[in-house]
């Protein structure tokens, strides 16, 4: 192993494109939509617009933060640089910790979706093989994690568009439905208008919606292995609006179209609906090939994130040294089996008896509140930075738009998020319970007070 402390730039163009798009839509569009469109109606395509328009503010700070100092490989160092070495032990650890909890979600969910097709196979199987076959790529190089994503994300985009272009065909041509119901743009008001639940539901919907933004920030942590960052991150950030009117905006009004809302189930995916409906006998089986590969693609992401935020951690002397260390492949490859030996412990937690999904449910709740932290962090850098290196953002090529203003809008929403998610018993639960990972770090502090000290001089 080499004492190396520099990761290799191996991903080019196309695969922090697609990284940004896995990035982007995840498990919780193809499963999670379903319940979205129960609690709000059609007025959950503006849920996606409202957040989908804060976060891209939140990229483009930490994009032109990114690119202002190259040295910089993830918001873990410029808020260690900018606020100082005791919030980037507050942000790293916190954003590792995001990671590890989705990623024992989506190995939960493998296995799942494995039973599909195999539902005799040993419930821990499933799950090894996925830590097994992912860890394996990762370890070999970036540039192996950017094909997977690559590959993946391409899926998900395809089944996408094959949504849409089925639900504008069943429009065009007026299909009716088993139960009498027509496909129409009318579908849209006529079914108790456009806020058919009023403002509750609509604001119900946030909870949910914004789980399935989280990992829209791994392009910054993947920018730090991409060739040349000046060109490709703004690229990636840029097209995060047009990604979310094509596959969230669009592909759920296509949904609400064909079928009303108030007929979609909440417990199951009015994709796999879509498909049935033109005429697709296997479409159960294509969407759970899909949903299957978009908790892969989650997965992989958490896997490379864990390892890159512990190696960052390592470097601002608030994580063992051992993680700061890169294999001859210029892979962080103590932080990845770290990651990966946790996710080996939670496939068997998560399958105790009891009820695990409900505390599942909280635990997940607690993994979005802290990502709802970090893009605070995030705006709360760029801020420092621009009161204390005005010449850095006059020569930036890259500049926020309407940047002070929207940065406290931004904080303003998150802090509005977090009055919604006490609004939910299981959320409200996992709303009170957050505090707990923030006072553990607190706890280990100490740990790491001299290396603080000497960051800081």
């Amino acid at each position: 192993m080499t004492q190396s402390a520099e990761l290799k730039r191996t991903l080019k163009n196309r695969h922090l494109q697609l990284i940004a798009i896995g990035g982007a839509i995840g498990t919780g569009l193809f499963m999670g939509s379903g319940r979205t469109i129960s609690l709000a109606g059609p007025s959950v395509l503006l849920t996606y617009v409202v957040i989908g328009f804060f976060l891209f503010f939140v990229m483009r700070a930490m994009g032109e933060l990114l690119l202002h100092n190259l040295n910089y490989k993830s918001f873990v160092d410029f808020s260690a640089d900018l606020l100082g070495p005791t919030v980037g032990y507050f942000v790293g650890w916190s954003y590792w910790f995001c990671w590890v909890v989705i990623g024992m979600a989506d190995i939960v969910a493998i296995t799942g979706y494995s039973q599909f097709w195999w539902p005799d196979i040993p419930l821990w199987l499933p799950g090894l093989l996925c830590i097994g076959f992912l860890l394996g790529f990762n370890l070999l190089s970036a540039k192996l994690f950017g094909e997977l994503e690559f590959w993946f994300a391409l899926i998900k985009i395809i089944a996408i568009v094959a949504l849409i272009a089925c639900g504008i065909y069943l429009v065009a041509t007026g299909f009716t439905g088993p139960s009498g119901e027509k496909a129409s743009m009318s579908n849209l008001w006529t079914h108790g208008g456009l806020f058919p639940h009023g403002i509750t539901g609509f604001f119900a919907a946030f909870q949910i919606a914004i789980f399935a933004f989280v990992g829209i920030e791994l392009v910054g942590t993947a920018s730090a292995e991409t060739a040349n960052p000046q060109e490709t991150l703004p690229k990636a950030i840029n097209k995060i609006p047009m990604r979310v009117i094509v596959f969230y905006v669009l592909a759920l009004t296509v949904i609400m179209t064909v079928t009303p809302w108030d007929m979609v189930a909440p417990d199951r995916s009015p994709f796999v609906n879509m498909f049935m409906l033109i005429g697709i006998g296997a479409a159960a089986a294509i969407i759970n090939f899909v949903v299957l590969t978009s908790a892969l693609s989650s997965a992989n992401s958490g896997m490379y994130s864990t390892g890159r935020m512990l190696y960052g951690l390592s470097r601002n002397g608030v994580a063992p040294a051992s993680f700061g260390r890169l294999s001859t492949s210029g892979v962080p490859r103590n932080g990845l089996l770290y990651s990966c030996a946790l996710l080996l412990i939670g496939v068997g937690l998560l399958y105790a008896e009891g009820n695990v999904m409900k505390m599942f449910t909280i635990v997940t709740t607690v993994s979005s509140i802290c990502f709802i932290f970090v893009w605070a962090v995030i705006l709360i850098a760029y801020l420092k930075y621009r009161k204390v290196r005005p010449e850095a953002h006059a020569q930036s090529s890259y500049k926020m738009p309407f940047a002070i203003p929207m940065c406290y809008a931004c904080l303003a929403f998150f802090v509005f998020a977090l009055y919604l998610f006490s609004q939910e018993e299981e959320t409200l639960i996992g709303l009170m319970a957050t505090p707990l990972w923030f006072i553990a770090l607190l706890l280990c502090l100490p740990l790491y007070k001299k290396q603080l000290r000497q960051h800081q001089n």
